[in-house]
């Protein structure tokens, strides 16, 4: 009686068990689009650290040497070169061209401040504009439309404000690759940038006395080129005149001076050279501004 007792009663249990649902499995995540079977992560996107600052730390200008509809041609199709933005001459209009987050190829071989390969590091702006012609006269470089400027100092605060880009990191073509590149020439308007409070510019004082004073004393090529180097410039520290000072003197000018590019050492271009190496002797205005202020941010 006993026995059959228990045995009726575990033969209920096992029923029991048997007719309870198995707890149900974890949901298992979503197979990655294109390779069946391959589980995708499980990411959780509600922490962010503050330890963190855009990829993007330089701004680079260019010019194209082509006109509008060759120009969105070659950045736009198999040329193996791009910009992530192309400012039209007529209308003035910007057109992005690749995403921010992604690297364009606009800069090629580079170097600005100890920073090289500067496509992984910048976002890059071609500037439709025919360049420059060789002629009888010497080399004549186009002018950029006022309007076509305007967008340029437009897209640069656009972009500068969202990235966070020091104002010296604004840079041309010309000045990461100096003799090899010309762009964006001596035609742009850098001055006009300065005003805009978007890059610093040397302080007038200053330049005219110690344009004085390198009039009085003239300082060697090894100077020079320490000077150039504490700017960002890959310059030669050879001690000589040899041609990479010379054509990094040349870009060095077209920003700062000019009228005359020729790559000669006056009193003046050094004058320029050591105001624009030496802290607090650059200035840079900012918004509503009235005046400028010593900037430092390089050192």
């Amino acid at each position: 009686m006993k026995s059959s007792f228990l045995a009726a009663a575990l033969a209920l249990l096992l029923s029991a068990c048997a007719s309870v649902a198995p707890p149900p499995a974890p949901p298992s995540a979503p197979a990655t689009p294109g390779t069946p079977g391959v589980r995708a992560p499980h990411i959780d996107r509600s922490y962010t650290s503050q330890n963190q600052d855009s990829r993007s730390l330089f701004i680079v200008l260019h010019y194209t040497v082509l006109d509008w509809e060759k120009s969105l041609k070659v950045l736009t199709t198999g040329g193996q070169v791009s910009s992530h933005y192309l400012v039209r001459d007529n209308p003035a209009i910007s057109y992005a061209l690749v995403d921010e987050n992604r690297r364009s190829w606009h800069a090629g071989a580079s170097f600005w401040a100890g920073h090289s390969n500067l496509n992984s590091s910048s976002i890059g702006i071609e500037i439709v504009n025919p360049g420059y012609v060789d002629g009888p006269a010497g080399r004549v470089y186009a002018p950029f439309p006022p309007a076509q400027i305007d967008e340029v100092i437009a897209l640069v605060r656009d972009i500068q404000q969202r990235h966070n880009v020091k104002p010296e990191r604004i840079i041309g073509h010309a000045d990461i690759a100096p003799g090899r590149k010309q762009d964006p020439g001596p035609n742009f308007p850098w001055k006009q940038l300065a005003d805009a409070g978007l890059i610093p510019w040397p302080d007038g004082p200053s330049v005219l006395v110690k344009t004085l004073e390198h009039e009085v004393a003239p300082r060697d090529v090894a100077w020079l080129q320490d000077r150039l180097a504490r700017i960002g410039y890959n310059v030669s520290r050879s001690g000589q005149m040899d041609t990479l000072t010379r054509e990094v003197v040349s870009t060095f000018q077209m920003k700062y001076r000019p009228r005359d590019i020729a790559g000669t050492v006056d009193a003046e271009t050094a004058a320029l050279i050591e105001v624009a190496s030496t802290p607090g002797a650059m200035r840079v205005s900012g918004a509503g501004d009235v005046e400028t202020r010593p900037y430092t941010s390089r050192w």
